[in-house]
């Protein structure tokens, strides 16, 4: 009997007391047959064949073993559904088999669930690679965090050498993780580019905003549109600058003039609205591209408080192709990051990191495609 639990609670019988009936009837708990027990490694070497070492190197060395006996011991494994002890094998061998990841606080008033999908895509590619995600806090959010407060869950893992590696968003905000993971020589590979460090030598991959915005203002500028104006974020988001700088090129190249057709705001549905009122006041453009689907959405607003039609009246063009676009009326086109790719490319990056295989020192510049939908006509 186990302490502490008394005859009384013990499960699958009713004990006699003082004051039962001897006339009442007898009843009786069917006991429960237990729970099978999770295949060992010893069940698993016994049905191989093989002795319990040899199963491990096949989990934890399979270099060691020929390949016909690592095909047994595998076939072996996956007959008994035999799974091994993360814990114990992170005693032996420090590798935890996570990746870190930390999550921003969410952004009221934006319709950007990018990062959702991306977190979906990095968890399924990880699986697939024999990792987990672990995320972490990324604090409050408020305006006076501090760097010490961006990087304070980064140096709890890495203390407490909860995780293998990390994974680093939000390059462009100027946040001081990759420089501060680099100088504790922490593995990590960063999904965007080094920005505000040309010097960077940590591996990165990321989407060519200024191309997916070039396919863009060229979907506009095929269907006859010559005003086309932007809707962009501040010029100190580089992120912000090179998606504008695609919305430029294109013009120049097809000729058209951009003079008093760009405004900058605060990547919210409120900045998006405000900003298309200015435009269509002053620069009457027939379309507009945005630097994200949220400040397009801004701009369906504006449309429907003057009874203008997206994509009939006025073209729109989003970046990031969320749900929001895929679902409002009458479609958003936008241009969609290829995430799924791009957890791709951070996990197998970070399989060579953490292998030691040689880094080049240049990054993964992926190209994201167009989403056409009914608001660019």
């Amino acid at each position: 009997m186990r302490p502490g639990v008394s005859p009384a609670s013990t499960p699958g019988r009713i004990l006699d007391t003082p004051s039962r009936s001897p006339d009442r009837a007898e009843h009786t708990v069917p006991s429960r047959p237990p729970a099978p027990l999770p295949p060992t490694l010893a069940d698993v070497a016994e049905r191989a064949g093989v002795s319990r070492q040899t199963v491990s190197n096949a989990i934890n060395n399979p270099d060691l073993l020929r390949p016909e006996t690592l095909v047994r011991v595998q076939d072996a494994i996956q007959a008994l559904g035999y799974l091994p002890n993360r814990a114990a094998r992170h005693l032996r061998t420090r590798a935890s088999h996570l990746i870190g990841l930390r999550m921003s606080p969410a952004q009221e008033f934006t319709a950007n669930a990018a990062m959702d999908r991306f977190v979906h895509a990095l968890v399924e590619a990880s699986r697939e690679a024999g990792y987990h995600v672990l995320l972490f806090s990324g604090g409050p959010g408020k305006p006076d965090t501090t760097a010490a407060d961006l990087v304070r869950g980064y140096d709890d893992l890495l203390r407490s050498t909860a995780v293998d590696a990390f994974i680093v968003t939000d390059t462009y905000l100027g946040n001081p993780q990759t420089r501060w993971l680099s100088e504790r020589r922490a593995p990590f590979v960063a999904f965007g580019r080094p920005w505000a460090d040309p010097d960077a030598t940590h591996p990165w991959v990321d989407v060519d905003g200024a191309a997916g915005v070039v396919l863009a203002t060229e979907h506009l500028i095929g269907r006859g549109h010559e005003r086309i104006a932007w809707i962009g974020w501040a010029e100190s988001s580089f992120i912000g600058q090179d998606r504008r700088s695609g919305w430029e090129r294109a013009m120049a190249a097809a000729g058209r003039a951009t003079d008093g057709l760009a405004l900058s705001v605060t990547d919210t549905v409120a900045g998006g609205r405000e900003a298309s009122a200015a435009l269509l006041d002053t620069a009457h453009p027939s379309a507009i591209v945005c630097a994200s689907d949220t400040l397009a959405v801004g701009v369906l607003h504006t449309l429907a408080e003057r009874g203008l039609y997206p994509g009939r009246d006025i073209a729109v063009v989003g970046f990031d192709d969320s749900q929001v676009a895929q679902v409002v009326p009458p479609g958003l086109t936008s241009v969609r990051q290829p995430l799924e790719q791009v957890a791709l490319e951070l996990v197998r990056t970070l399989e060579a990191l953490l292998a030691r295989e040689p880094y080049d020192g240049r990054g993964v510049l992926l190209t994201p495609t167009l989403a056409v939908r009914g608001s660019s006509g």
